[in-house]
């Protein structure tokens, strides 16, 4: 259907597309992957024809037509439902606005004979064209995306409005739909919606999103953006992990190789005059491109470092709510709830958008006061809040700023940080710790706001939406640093993946205020919810094709970045405990104490860091190995 063929695109200094290759079949559903700001909407637009390349060609297939939705899609708040999706077909839209108009205005006054008048006007010029086939459709996809034609664009919330621009999309029946993040701003009930909508589509799609759920359930192949390069692996997300691990096994050798080789040269450099009088410039030549390679390979390598600060330990109750009921403008969110936080629980809320989830956080916080009931919370508590809305950011400060308050240095627990180093943890470059917070992408304002957070010294750790707009490999880093915290995490967030990562309990907000508690994550929850209903979840029978979830469940495993952190952790523990029993003889000798007492404290406190690192790294390698054993058991 289309061909791109070496494509090439800079953004400044930036070269974002280099090069890039890629050829879209017929009902194909390809999920397109990387990191923030790599060039993925960009490669959209290009596809799109709203963004030329500065290099290379487009090729596609006569009578093929595409259709774009973007992320933050721009909608007349003015205009109705119907006149929205009515846009999608063009100049015919006019006949078919004007038409709806007049028969909804007829409907209100019958007795018009000039309206009357007119819709036969109306309906002829209809006929003429074709339009009544081209009106019913939008009629059907209306009903299918559940929208109210009458109602005004601008009344709609974030998710409604999603659905409005799918819709005005669709409508045109385009042969090559693109969609840049459909699920954001998404409840989970509307992301599965979406996912059987895009199964049912007889198009192809091609999508960026971060939630490996929906890639999973969706996808047919997934292409990296990695470098300005582009890579392609066949199959969906689970297929993707597996593929990816095992490129990843063989990189290492070869790096492992190369580094020897490297090591090898530099010291024949380094010989000094006899190495200089005998060298040859070929291999001179050679060491200069194998030190630019590893360049190459540590700017491909970045990778975030998460690291939470866990403050003085809470007492054992975090909080009790006691028969809370409230309700907002007369509509009630929480009815009758009653729970205990324990400290270490980590608690996922689900729920629709409006549904209460912010609204029962700040309740916790002891920020609202319920309309009933009662809330206590517990002793030595040390918050750390994660807004979904980033008002903690001020767009006018610079990053610096925003971190460290303009200071040079950040203090986390015992260790003090220059204040550059710490945003190249959070993959900011130091040339921008000057930028200004507004000049921010969406991944990276997540990303800023969570190195605010982590200066911060907590016990209890509030996380409200933190999954939007992060590209996979931060989400699974977040993942791994929030299982590695002591303290406890109450969860907002619609990714189906990151609730069964992180989370050991669920509070359900199930419609008319009740909420419900479940043990366990996301899958545990929707188990639970089809037993309620009574469904069954029964094998397919032959020549059926499986259900995402089965389908899922079938190639569910631990994600490369878990496997690679499970190999590494027996080594780490061996390292650290080596470490412990070296600090446990020098303290058990006397005449330190008696020497040099404030060596002796210090080495008391490092000993005590040990032993939590220890036990902290045990705990992750036992939930590491009791996660794939249960995948493999599945």
């Amino acid at each position: 259907m289309l061909s791109l063929e070496s494509i090439r695109f800079a953004f400044g200094e930036i070269q974002l597309l280099d090069g890039v290759d890629l050829d879209i079949g017929e009902q194909e559903r390809i999920g397109l992957i990387g990191r923030n700001g790599a060039g993925k909407s960009t490669l959209l637009k290009i596809v799109a024809g709203r963004v030329s390349a500065d290099e290379g060609r487009i090729r596609v297939r006569h009578g093929v037509r595409i259709a774009m939705v973007e992320q933050e899609p721009v909608i007349d708040p003015d205009k109705t439902v119907y006149e929205t999706v009515a846009e999608g077909l063009g100049e015919i839209s006019r006949l078919l606005e004007d038409y709806h108009h007049t028969s909804t205005r007829l409907a209100q006054t019958p007795d018009d004979t000039r309206l009357l008048e007119r819709l036969h006007r109306l309906q002829a010029e209809l006929e003429a064209c074709d339009g009544w086939q081209v009106g019913h459709r939008i009629d059907n996809v209306i009903t299918r995306l559940r929208l109210t034609p009458d109602i005004r664009a601008g009344a709609l919330s974030g998710g409604q409005r999603k659905r409005l621009a799918l819709a005005r999309t669709l409508v045109g029946e385009p042969d090559l739909l693109l969609l840049d993040e459909p699920t954001n701003h998404l409840d989970i009930d509307t992301i599965a919606w979406l996912e059987e909508l895009l199964l049912a589509f007889r198009g192809s799609l091609l999508f960026i999103t971060h939630d490996r759920r929906f890639l999973d359930a969706v996808a047919t192949r997934i292409i990296e953006l990695d470098i300005g390069r582009l890579y392609s692996y066949p199959g969906n997300f689970s297929d993707w992990q597996r593929r990816k691990s095992e490129q990843l096994e063989i990189e290492m050798r070869h790096e492992a190789a190369f580094d020897k080789l490297l090591k090898q040269e530099e010291a024949w450099i380094r010989q000094g005059i006899k190495a200089r009088r005998t060298r040859n410039e070929g291999r001179v030549r050679r060491l200069e491109a194998l030190r630019r390679e590893r360049q190459l390979r540590r700017q491909r390598l970045g990778q975030a470092s998460l690291d939470i600060y866990t403050g003085e330990q809470s007492g054992r109750l975090v909080a009790e709510l006691e028969h809370v009921s409230h309700a907002w403008d007369g509509q009630p969110l929480i009815r009758d709830f009653s729970t205990r936080i324990m400290r270490g629980d980590r608690i996922g809320l689900i729920g629709p958008n409006g549904c209460g989830k912010t609204t029962l956080l700040n309740i916790i916080l002891g920020r609202l006061q319920p309309d009933e009931g009662r809330v206590r919370a517990g002793t030595r508590l040390t918050v750390a809040y994660f807004d979904q809305f980033r008002e903690q950011l001020d767009d006018d400060a610079t990053l610096i700023e925003a971190v460290a308050g303009g200071s040079d240095h950040v203090q986390i627990g015992d260790k003090r940080l220059h204040v550059i180093g710490y945003l190249g943890r959070f993959l900011f470059a130091p040339q921008r710790a000057r930028d200004r917070v507004g000049m921010l992408s969406g991944g990276e304002r997540n990303r800023l706001l969570l190195a605010r957070l982590f200066t911060q010294p907590s016990n209890v750790l509030i996380m409200d939406e933190p999954t939007n707009d992060l590209d996979i490999d931060t989400l699974e880093l977040l993942e791994a640093t929030l299982m590695d915290y002591t303290g406890t995490v109450l969860l907002v967030s619609h990714d189906r993946e990151f609730i069964e990562n992180t989370c050991t309990q669920v509070i359900a907000f199930e419609g008319d205020g009740r909420l419900r508690e479940y043990a366990g994550g996301y899958d545990d929850w929707q188990r639970h919810r089809q037993q309620q209903a009574g469904k069954q979840d029964t094998a397919p029978t032959t020549g059926q094709a499986k259900s995402p979830a089965r389908r899922r469940r079938g190639t569910q495993r631990l994600s490369y970045m878990e496997q690679r952190e499970l190999d590494a952790l027996p080594g780490e523990i061996e390292g650290l405990e080596a470490e412990l029993q070296a600090l446990g003889e020098r303290l058990n000798d006397g005449r330190l104490y008696r020497d040099d007492p404030d060596a002796a404290r210090e080495l008391q406190q490092r000993y005590t860091q040990l032993q939590r690192e220890v036990d902290a790294r045990m705990a992750r390698w036992e939930m590491l190995e009791a996660k794939q054993q249960s995948l493999t058991d599945g």
